[in-house]
């Protein structure tokens, strides 16, 4: 009896522990998914939290291209590193440089052995005039200021007197570019100091005024460039003007060539072009002169004349007489990009001619369209 009570006891001591277990056991998953389901989040929600963090993630790139983390230390106590954020300042628009005459005619798709960055360009040999470089030396260009050289020629070659005061007058203001000059209205000066700031430093109302104080007036004096370029044989030349503020006045390398073989026989034009600076009086102040190309002041370079030239539609143009290597030679550089390109393009030639030393032309490179 004690033993079937003591059974019965433990029996029913087992059936109450067993039941909570169960129920607990059984409870558990249906709590797992129950907490799966909170976690869950609808799918257009999902989509959104995807789409903002794409954008942070775009946002960011986009700063980081345009800004740095720049890492500042501060030592007091002990060595601390501390990140700022800076900003990159917007680059400035790059503006595409103009179009010349000779880009317009393509010549800026010619390529030469020496890389010159003048779209025409001659070498030839003074004593000889044998060519020892061209490239697209056939073509007329516009030649801005290096007209002066045939306006210095027409002036010394009618043998006007050179002490002749003349005055700027309000007919020699630019009003076709609307360029600036130190000359005022007014101003007072000889013949002579007109041509020296002329040749020296490209000085337009000087060249105006020589124009306006020929014989017959500025029509005659070009007509007088014009009878004297076809004296010469400057088959492609051109002129409206004394100054070369039009881009009317036109002509090849060849024939700029033959005028600065003309101008060199006149002592006048080599003293004055290749002056590295002059003084001249107006009659009511001083002013002083700089010469426009400054490898006349480099004393590496025996330069016996010399003009530079400037408008947009002719580029960057030089002539030079200069001795390389115990050579006189003839250089012309037209339509040249950058300031200073065309005097990079006569170094590279000097160079050139000092390691080559070319006897007759090596190579022709011309426009092919």
């Amino acid at each position: 009896m004690l033993k079937s009570a003591l059974g019965i006891i433990v029996s029913l001591f087992a059936l109450t522990i067993g039941t909570p277990a169960a129920q607990v056991h059984a409870a558990t998953p249906a709590k797992a998914s129950a907490k799966k389901q909170s976690v869950k989040k609808p799918a257009a929600k999902r989509k959104v939290e995807a789409s903002t963090r794409a954008s942070k993630s775009t946002l960011k790139t986009s700063v980081a291209s345009r800004s740095k983390f720049v890492k500042k230390v501060a030592v007091r106590s002990k060595r601390q590193s501390s990140y700022q954020h800076v900003a990159f300042a917007p680059s400035t628009p790059v503006v595409p440089a103009p179009m010349t005459a000779g880009d317009l005619a393509g010549l800026h798709m010619t390529r030469d052995p020496l890389a010159l960055k003048s779209n025409a360009a001659l070498v030839i040999d003074q004593n000889t005039a044998q060519v020892l470089f061209e490239k697209n030396s056939n073509v007329a260009l516009p030649i801005a200021s290096l007209t002066k050289l045939m306006t210095a020629l027409v002036v010394i070659e009618a043998r006007q007197n050179m002490d002749e005061v003349l005055e700027v007058t309000a007919d020699d203001i630019d009003r076709e570019r609307n360029s600036s000059s130190r000359l005022r209205v007014g101003a007072l000066m000889t013949r002579a100091d007109m041509l020296h700031i002329a040749l020296m430093s490209s000085e337009n109302r000087a060249a105006s005024a020589l124009g306006r104080h020929y014989p017959g007036g500025l029509s005659a004096f070009v007509a007088a460039m014009n009878a004297k370029a076809k004296m010469l044989g400057m088959k492609d030349t051109y002129f409206v003007d004394s100054t070369g503020l039009s881009s009317r006045n036109v002509a090849s390398a060849r024939d700029l060539a033959k005028l600065v073989v003309a101008a060199y026989q006149h002592p006048i034009i080599r003293d004055f072009s290749t002056d590295p600076g002059y003084a001249v009086s107006t009659g009511r102040y001083q002013l002083n002169y700089m010469n426009s190309n400054r490898l006349v002041k480099n004393p590496s370079w025996d330069i016996g004349l010399q003009k530079t030239g400037y408008i947009t539609e002719a580029g960057r143009c030089l002539v030079m007489q200069a001795r390389i290597d115990g050579r006189p030679v003839v250089m012309v550089f037209l339509d040249s990009k950058g300031k200073d390109s065309r005097l990079a393009d006569a170094g590279r030639i000097r160079k050139w001619l000092e390691l080559s030393r070319p006897q007759a032309l090596t190579q022709t490179v011309s426009h092919q369209g």
